[in-house]
């Protein structure tokens, strides 16, 4: 089944028999293209259809093209493909791949071909030749029967930059899950991995020239139960990093699959790992340990000659392991405080006459651009290096909005687009209770499909400067493998189709009717791809007085839902949903959403009783009114492994607010509340945090009503510390003075190190 909108979409092409602009037999209309990214020029042929059969063998007709034809096999076996065969030099073959210097497929571009004689694949390069392959195994991988439609295609990427980078430094990840994760990108013919590497949080690579960076600089102590071993209470520490020869073998690794491996090593901020290591590194005389927070914090490299030797030190080794032409120096968030108050600092920069501390950075970023030109290599560094004169070779990752891969590109460099507003992998994508923890702001997959990385007022000469797009993935928040593929697949996909195809070629709506295709291939590659833009959530507003309930049903895709009330299994053949549903108390509702007849995800099941109308879970409030907000899904502080409780927290106003509830009758609240480490380093933004006023020694849990204005209904003092288990149940008596209403729950004083947090609220009547 579908929504009206994708069947809307597919009756337009039927009735016009029109794909990608070129015409097609209806039948192929009705199906689609099986393919993310959308290829460039599609032509249907007249001819039968090509069928997959076990006996299929493929070819190369030289070294390259057989090496091309090996890793076809591999990329359709990934997708759920059978296993095929390479056929001995000269042997017959149905998938027949084939290097032409001469073709007019551009770099990285092919050509494929379609008839019942079987697939051939030509291109002038091997990465070409390789993304042939790519789509060679999807359109093989397209329908249950292995069959192909007569057919030709002409493609290339529309972007050479087609990135993803990979924060290493705050959560570590093992040398298969980063294997997986190039194995996923080579799939989506993504060609660069922007690996991020140091930060405050740790060191993860090896430089043999200075030791204590990873001896040191790798282990870090977290906070809370997670940094205690609960048998003997002692630290338990963090750890991990990568040799050099772990390093080599993941570029050659992602070489093989044509994808450049870009390092960075973030310069002069986010430097705290490398200072602990060598404190002279630093820009204060008082030491420091390996933060075990997260955020922007104040410590710098310094400016010392010797500290820039030590740079151009670690990028010698860095250049050595890393053959790509970049290398990323980061150079954002890098707070100047400690260098405003550092008299040496002061001293260097009259020297050599930087006219701010901004101009000082300058300098730095300039140097090591000199160094890495001598060594045939390209500065690329995050957004705030335009904030000074910028060497005109450095290249700009714009991270900030687009704003500043305007101003660069106009300026004549090249640009990344890396904006926070699409391209954060690590920002929540549905509002689902179910999200893993994650940062604010919700970034939909629609949001990231719809992203165009060459801004309008960019002047036409100045086009070719935006090398192309980047998607971010930050991890303080993703602290597992399960968690890193559940934010990227599917917004990746989105994200491939934006750097490769033609704008004029992409939609949205047929996106979404070949993305389930993709989830099949997700599921072939054993990628954990996230489930909540495909499950159905539902809210409820109750009449208890009445004993009934209207149940709004969405899915924030759009696909259609099916549900039961009876508690039965749901299928295609189930009512379908189209409006809210009024039912009686208690209510069971079973609910899926489907496409083509089969469901996208696990089925939702909701029980709507009396009872659980009465009760609401922090991932189910929202934000209070006011000044003030930086919504986290937060994670617990342990156990150190394992699963742990998730809460929405709004750091700077520790409030949460319950809509329009039904407060007919009732007597009391009771709720529960816990305490986590309040790990964020927020420099110049920390006055922004705002704590309502305690009256207590470890303030109030307090309960306003409407517009959380006046006097608080409910102040209850809090304990010094939780329970053993971290967490506390208060119970008070409330008297509403309306049937329904909003309800403001919140935590007064500054408790910091540590914050309250809430778990769930119950209102209770006299029954």
């Amino acid at each position: 089944m579908t929504t009206p909108r994708l069947a809307a979409l597919r009756t337009r092409w039927l009735a016009a028999g029109l794909l990608l602009g070129a015409c097609m037999p209806q039948a192929q209309a009705a199906d689609t293209l099986p393919l993310i990214p959308l290829p460039a020029h599609y032509q249907a042929a007249d001819g039968k259809d090509f069928t997959l059969k076990p006996s299929t063998r493929v070819a190369g007709s030289d070294e390259a093209a057989r090496r091309v034809a090996n890793q076809f096999v591999q990329l359709l076996a990934q997708n759920g493909g059978p296993t095929l065969a390479v056929a001995d030099a000269g042997g017959r073959a149905q998938v027949r791949f084939h290097l032409d210097a001469a073709a007019a497929t551009g770099a990285e571009g092919y050509a494929l071909k379609v008839s019942n004689t079987g697939i051939d694949v030509s291109a002038r390069d091997e990465a070409g030749l390789f993304y042939g392959a790519v789509t060679a195994a999807q359109l093989l991988t397209g329908n249950d029967a292995g069959r192909v439609a007569a057919a030709s295609i002409a493609d290339a990427p529309r972007f050479a930059w087609r990135g993803l980078m990979l924060d290493s430094a705050r959560h570590f990840q093992s040398m298969d899950e980063i294997r997986k994760l190039l194995d996923a990108m080579a799939q989506h013919k993504l060609n660069t991995f922007h690996w991020h590497l140091t930060d405050d949080q740790g060191w993860r690579m090896e430089i043999k020239r200075y030791p204590k960076l990873t001896e040191v600089g790798s282990c870090r102590v977290p906070l809370g139960d997670a940094g205690r071993d609960p048998a003997t209470g002692q630290p338990r520490t963090y750890c991990g990093y990568y040799t050099q020869e772990q390093i080599r073998e993941i570029v050659a690794y992602a070489a093989q699959r044509h994808i450049q491996v870009i390092p960075e090593i973030d310069v002069p901020g986010h430097a705290t790992a490398a200072i602990v290591a060598y404190p002279e590194l630093g820009s204060i005389d008082q030491p420091l340990i390996i933060d075990n927070q997260w955020g922007v914090f104040p410590n710098l490299f310094n400016t010392e000659e010797s500290t820039l030797q030590f740079l151009e030190n670690v990028l010698l080794e860095v250049i050595d392991m890393f053959p790509a032409r970049y290398v990323h120096i980061g150079g954002d968030e890098a707070v100047k405080d400690q260098w405003i108050a550092s008299s040496r600092v002061q001293e260097h920069m009259r020297a050599i006459g930087a006219s701010d501390e901004m101009a000082m950075q300058s300098h730095i970023v300039s140097r090591l651009e000199r160094f890495l030109a001598q060594h045939d290599r390209r500065l690329i560094g995050w957004d705030e290096i335009l904030e000074g004169p910028l060497p005109e070779e450095a290249t700009v990752m714009s991270w900030r909005g687009t704003e500043g891969g305007l101003k660069a590109a106009s300026e004549g460099h090249d640009v990344v687009m890396a904006p926070v507003t699409h391209m954060y992998m690590d920002y929540l994508q549905t509002g689902s209770p179910n999200e893993p923890p994650g940062r604010p702001t919700t970034t939909e997959l629609r949001k990231v499909y719809d992203f165009e990385p060459v801004p309008t007022e960019l002047a036409a000469d100045k086009r070719a400067h935006i090398l192309g797009l980047q998607a971010t993935l930050f991890t303080e928040h993703t602290r597992n493998d399960a968690w890193l593929e559940h934010h990227l697949f599917p917004r990746l996909a989105a994200v491939a189709e934006t750097g490769w195809s033609p704008p004029e070629q992409r939609g949205f709506d047929g996106f979404l009717q070949r993305l389930p295709r993709q989830l099949q291939r997700y599921r072939a590659m054993g990628i954990g791809y996230a489930q909540t833009p495909f499950q159905v959530d539902m809210q409820d507003q109750g009449n208890r007085a009445a004993g009934t309930a209207e149940i709004t049903l969405a899915t924030p895709l759009g696909y259609a839902i099916h549900y039961t009330l009876d508690g039965s299994e749901v299928s295609a053949a189930s009512p379908g949903y189209s409006q809210p549903l009024q039912v009686a108390l208690p209510a069971r509702v079973n609910a899926a959403a489907f496409f083509d007849g089969q469901p996208l995800a696990a089925a939702s099941r909701f029980e709507v009783t009396a009872d659980s109308l009465l009760v609401r879970e922090d991932t189910q409030l929202g934000l209070c009114p006011g000044d003030g907000k930086l919504l986290l899904r937060l994670e617990d502080d342990g156990p150190a492994e394992g699963q742990r409780a998730i809460f929405n927290v709004n750091i700077f106003n520790p409030c949460w607010l319950w809509q329009d509830a039904d407060l007919g009758g009732v007597t009391g609240v009771k709720l529960r509340a816990g305490r986590i480490p309040y790990n964020f380093q927020l420099a110049h933004d920390e006055p922004n945090r705002k704590f309502a006023p305690a009256h207590s020694a470890h303030g109030e849990l307090e309960i306003l009503g409407d517009q959380c204005q006046g006097e608080p209904l409910v102040s209850l003092p809090l304990p010094a510390a939780p329970d053993a288990d971290g967490f506390i149940e208060l119970e008070a008596p409330l008297a509403p003075a309306k049937a329904r209403g909003d309800l403001c729950i919140r935590f007064t004083g500054d408790t910091r190190p540590d914050m309250w947090t809430l778990d769930w609220v119950r209102l209770q009547t006299g029954n």
